[in-house]
């Protein structure tokens, strides 16, 4: 499943990308498949538990340092398509291309 997130820190100002850091970091070292963008952290694993810990994880990061956080999540579930996350990129990459 691919789970793509932003987690917001609420009320520590406009300068928001140290906070933010914090949540990368925990996905970062959780060793799944993860992309960062500006918008969103998208990151790839077998299930819910799985990718749901690391989201909650990295949530509880950012609340850390900011009593409040704001989390948007979508989420792609799909048993059994492992590698999606560079897969779905290079389809379109292919189609611009061709």
């Amino acid at each position: 499943m691919l789970v793509a997130f932003s987690v917001t820190p609420i009320g520590t100002g406009e300068d928001v990308g140290e906070l933010v850091s914090e949540a990368v970091r925990v996905v970062r070292a959780s060793g799944l498949p993860n992309r960062t963008d500006a918008m969103f952290t998208t990151i790839e694993g077998a299930d819910w538990d799985e990718v749901m810990t690391v989201v909650r994880d990295a949530v509880a990061a950012v609340e850390a340092r900011a009593g409040r956080v704001s989390l948007v999540l979508k989420a792609d579930i799909r048993e059994g398509s492992p590698g999606r996350l560079e897969a779905k990129v290079a389809t379109v990459e292919r189609h611009l291309a061709g």
